[in-house]
């Protein structure tokens, strides 16, 4: 019987795992491999890891658990959830199973990418989704800002703002709404409505080719895409979601399941608009669950809770 098993081994659930680890819990990490931020080649606004690459950021992590012998890390995916008398029972893709009293999902969320062939494929590297992870990187570039909904026009109206006096928004295909067309218009942002066909290139010499045949080019493209749940274990137990998909938590990053907790990007209180999916508010997610599941575990160990 594992005091916690954690899914997810990115920041927020290494973070889970390291505090809960110190606190000699007994602890299971399980990871599929498959971060969200797996194409980006570095990573932003993490003291004393600016710049860092996330993948090294997350090998260091494994490393550091590796020191507390309290910590299991294993590779693989967590097919099931299913509650049992003081606990859970965790089921692996490969038929095992684990037992634990308490849950930390660190599963994240993966983008939906619109399906213009290239944009995929560049995700992370040209192609970026948030101007406080790159904006700074993306300064006085050419920039172009793929979407129509209000999240790419404010998106674009922000790193105009900030970053770049050459901003336009490409809609692929779709109109701009009023009045944010009159805003982008006052903001000095063009746009082009013709689909997009294509994105070619390298990071900092983009070209986006539209079906009509013209040639965008740009030196970064920002696209904020839609996203889901990169598990469906959440719903699985049962747990209370958000209308964005979001798994609701408390601030003490408790879930409506009594005993599961969620953290990182895919979690957020209610109370906040958006999910922050930065890499360090996702470590500091799991360190919050962690702090809290062990203090729960000690209440009721102890006959107190309730």
């Amino acid at each position: 019987m594992y005091d916690v098993i954690v899914v997810g081994g990115g920041p927020a659930g290494l973070n889970a795992a390291l505090v809960s680890g110190r606190q000699r819990r007994r602890v299971l990490l399980v990871d599929s491999g498959s971060p969200r931020n797996a194409p980006a080649a570095e990573m932003h606004m993490f003291l004393s890891r600016d710049g860092f690459s996330p993948a090294e950021l997350r090998k260091l992590g494994r490393d550091e658990l590796s020191v507390y012998p309290s910590v299991e890390w294993r590779e693989g995916r967590v097919d099931g959830v299913t509650p049992t008398d003081g606990g859970f029972a965790v089921t692996l893709a490969d038929g095992q199973t684990h037992q634990s009293r308490k849950l930390v999902l660190a599963t994240g969320q993966v983008d939906l990418t619109d399906s213009v062939d290239g944009l995929a494929e560049r995700f992370g590297r040209g192609v970026f989704h948030c101007p406080f992870c790159h904006g700074w990187e993306t300064r006085g570039m050419t920039l172009a800002v793929l979407g129509h909904e209000l999240p790419q026009v404010m998106q674009a109206l922000y790193v105009a703002d900030r970053f770049s006096d050459d901003v336009v928004v490409c809609t692929n295909g779709h109109p701009v709404p009023e009045p944010a067309a009159g805003r982008l218009t006052a903001a000095g942002i063009s746009v082009r409505e013709a689909p997009v066909a294509r994105i070619e290139g390298e990071e900092g010499g983009l070209r986006l080719v539209f079906t009509d045949g013209a040639v965008l080019e740009r030196q970064a493209v920002y696209h904020r895409a839609p996203t889901r749940q990169h598990s469906a274990l959440a719903e699985q137990l049962g747990c209370e979601l958000l209308p964005d998909g979001c798994v609701r938590v408390d601030e003490f990053q408790r879930t409506s399941v009594p005993g599961v907790y969620a953290a990182g990007d895919t979690a957020r209180l209610a109370a906040l608009p958006d999910a922050l999916t930065f890499v360090v508010t996702g470590a500091a997610d799991g360190a919050r669950a962690a702090v809290w599941l062990d203090q729960e575990l000690f209440r009721e160990d102890a006959g107190l809770a309730g």
